[in-house]
């Protein structure tokens, strides 16, 4: 599924727990891993990380670690760009205030950015656990097909308990379409109901595509604000991992200035998030 990982590893007080988890997806997929550090290469570093690796047991014939100097998001993308990762894991803060939104993140850069997939951390643990609970976010993107594979097959790996798939329908459209019924509240329901089973249709034809066997998966359709339902829901499941799609084009400050969807969930993430590239 991802052949190639990489972590962005600083010497944070949860380096550890990210290692662990890297240590978790490198046996998981099967992976080769690349440990990215931006900042000075110091012997006592070199030493701790050394120390570290064995502690979690690695296997460090198969870890190869890039020191680089510079700008930590600029870099830690260059890496990925020439090392061909199909997945970098990083640690984020679930919530942003204020200051931190405007000023951007590395993690925020990094996703905006990525030609990988990428997962984002919020609670990285030293004892990590499978992710059981998945929402994939099953609305209309150029990358659907791709972002649905993906999140099947990681809730196949995980052994997942359920499997989530929330098929938006922005509430303008929907109200577009039912607008001008001249009909009684009963034809007005019934054209509402028919949009919301065509949406239900044109999922489960996409999953019929898929090998689902042995998961647990629930389609549900969703009118409102996306970002914010999908947020809600996955509070309300107490889901382990969010999937969507990569935005089909790179953000750029337009979008902080008015939120895409993934803008607005990286402000107070709901939980773990994966955001699938098509490319990887």
């Amino acid at each position: 599924m991802f052949k190639k990982l990489a972590i962005a590893l600083a010497f944070s007080p949860r380096y550890e727990a990210i290692l662990s988890e890297a240590r978790r997806f490198q046996e998981l997929f099967k992976a080769q891993l690349v440990i990215i550090h931006v900042g000075n290469k110091t012997a006592d570093k070199e030493e701790l990380l050394h120390s570290k690796l064995q502690d979690i047991g690695f296997d460090e014939s198969a870890v190869k670690v890039v020191w680089q100097k510079g700008e930590p998001a600029k870099q830690i993308l260059k890496v990925c760009r020439k090392e061909k990762v199909d997945l970098l894991v990083a640690g984020a803060m679930r919530k942003e205030n204020i200051f931190r939104y405007y000023i951007g993140s590395v993690a925020r850069t990094i996703l905006r950015k990525a030609e990988c997939s990428v997962l984002v951390m919020v609670n990285p643990s030293n004892q990590p656990k499978p992710f059981r609970k998945i929402v994939i976010n099953g609305g209309e993107n150029e990358a659907l097909l791709s972002t649905l594979t993906k999140g099947v097959a990681l809730g196949k790996i995980e052994k997942a308990s359920q499997v989530h798939v929330l098929r938006e329908v922005r509430m303008l459209g929907l109200a577009m379409a039912v607008a001008g019924q001249e009909g009684n509240e009963n034809e007005y329901s019934k054209t509402k109901r028919r949009i919301l089973d065509e949406e239900l249709q044109n999922v489960n034809r996409m999953l019929g595509k898929l090998d689902t066997s042995g998961l647990n998966i629930n389609v549900k359709v969703i009118a409102g604000k996306p970002e914010f339902e999908i947020a809600k829901f996955s509070r309300r499941v107490k889901s382990d991992l969010l999937v969507l799609g990569a935005p089909e084009h790179k953000l750029n400050l337009l979008d902080r200035i008015f939120p895409h969807d993934m803008e607005y969930l990286l402000a107070d993430l709901p939980t773990n998030l994966l955001v699938v590239h098509h490319k990887g």
